[in-house]
């Protein structure tokens, strides 16, 4: 991206990995906390990356940045979670450049999504890119990037059907229940936890059944009593874990922690019992499964469910492609004006010393000399110059790179007024 003057940090990056070639194991060892994204970020500043944004759902988990080589962005990966770099290799993705700016837009409207048309991926990175510009790591390309994929997130959204119906995983987490659960609205139902999927499913459940034996735990409480009063739901002590379980018949785990946090030892019930784990990385040990009266569903398992709302999102990718090219194609125009940037600048340097110059050896000649005047007008002529050379250098149908060369030669432009933006 040099040569867009864009970034001193050479190129832009994308890698990562995600549902496609990674299971629910492997993306939760590369999965990033929050404490763990500090210090991602802190280490990338140390090392002199001066644009980096990280999303870490439990899909995917992915870096967008600049790097002399990907191996700096995968090395930061691997620092702060518990992946090699061999096992990445085996399974991650890297795009540069070009084809980094189309995946991102990709990832961005829902098209890369485990289920199509989940828009989940954009508030995300909503929030890493807020992360990162707080911390002095998003330049303005980066910026200009992301604010564009939120553009044609939006338009995505309002202007196809290509999210509608019905489908999430935590519509699917319903879905599952009510396939293979006789009288949803009569069983006990516990929900572990309140990540975000968790939260959604617990909504679907209150929306589609009329269960009033919905209970709430998590390790802090008051987060918990928060969710439960929106939709008037029980809340018990995190020291209530075991006990509740034993009266459950459905336990939804949504901790967000990164070891398991239900192991089979914590299970003294006979009675069935479903488990919906929706957490990556997994928060139930898969021991539970030794337990003969045990069901144990995973988030990727439930993400296999389709139905036919999914099956009618597919019609509507063309138009989300079509507007995703739409807005690249504007895009890529700002991008194009960027090569030519540190010339316009130079000249404009130039011709201020032209000026001073000039302004000098007025102000010598005249006594009554109007100084206030002179720099307005020099200024705004400058203005005109600069503004006419960008006209011309924005003309598609003129070689951009040959008028920078004959505008160099001309004014005579030396090279430490060149700048990257």
């Amino acid at each position: 991206m040099q040569k867009y003057n864009i970034s001193k940090g050479g190129s832009f990056y994308a890698i990562g990995l995600n549902y496609k070639k990674a299971d629910a194991d492997m993306r939760g060892r590369y999965s990033l906390n929050d404490a763990s994204k500090l210090a991602l970020l802190t280490q990338a500043k140390e090392d002199n990356i001066e644009s980096l944004v990280i999303t870490s759902t439990c899909n995917r988990t992915e870096i967008y940045g600049f790097a002399q080589h990907p191996f700096q962005l995968i090395e930061l990966l691997c620092k702060n979670t518990s992946g090699t770099v061999e096992e990445f290799q085996k399974v991650a993705y890297i795009f540069e450049n070009a084809d980094a700016i189309s995946h991102i837009f990709r990832v961005g409207s829902g098209l890369d999504s485990q289920i199509l048309g989940d828009f989940e991926i954009i508030s995300q990175l909503k929030i890493s890119t807020k992360l990162s510009r707080k911390h002095g790591l998003l330049n303005h390309f980066t910026e200009r990037l992301v604010n564009a994929v939120i553009q044609a997130s939006k338009r995505i959204k309002t202007e196809t059907d290509i999210s509608s119906g019905a489908t999430s995983v935590s519509f699917a987490s319903v879905q599952y229940i009510f396939k293979n659960i006789e009288d949803v609205s009569n069983k006990n139902i516990l929900l572990f936890g309140t990540g975000k999927i968790g939260r959604n499913t617990c909504e679907n459940l209150v929306k589609h059944t009329e269960n009033k034996h919905i209970t709430l735990i998590n390790r802090t409480k008051n987060k918990a009593e928060k969710i439960a009063g929106k939709f008037d739901l029980l809340v018990k002590d995190y020291s209530n874990l075991q006990e509740e379980i034993s009266d459950t018949d459905i336990l939804i785990v949504a901790t967000g922690a990164l070891r398991p946090t239900i192991d089979k030892h914590i299970i003294q019930t006979k009675k069935p019992l479903l488990i919906l784990d929706l957490s990556i990385p997994k928060n139930v040990n898969d021991n539970v499964q030794e337990l003969s009266n045990i069901s144990l569903i995973h988030l990727d398992d439930l993400s296999q469910i389709t139905d036919e709302a999914l099956e009618a999102r597919k019609e509507h990718i063309p138009a989300a492609e079509a507007i995703i090219e739409e807005i690249k194609i504007e895009f890529n125009k700002w991008l194009e004006t960027r090569k030519f940037a540190p010339t316009i600048k130079a000249l404009k340097h130039k011709l201020s010393d032209f000026a001073a110059a000039e302004l000098s050896t007025q102000r010598k000649k005249y006594d009554n000399f109007n100084e206030e005047q002179a720099e307005i007008i020099s200024k705004n002529l400058i203005q005109k110059i600069t503004n006419h050379f960008a006209h011309h250098l924005k003309d598609n149908t003129l070689s951009t790179d040959d008028s920078l060369e004959f505008i160099k030669k001309i004014f005579q432009l030396e090279e430490q007024h060149k700048i990257n933006v």
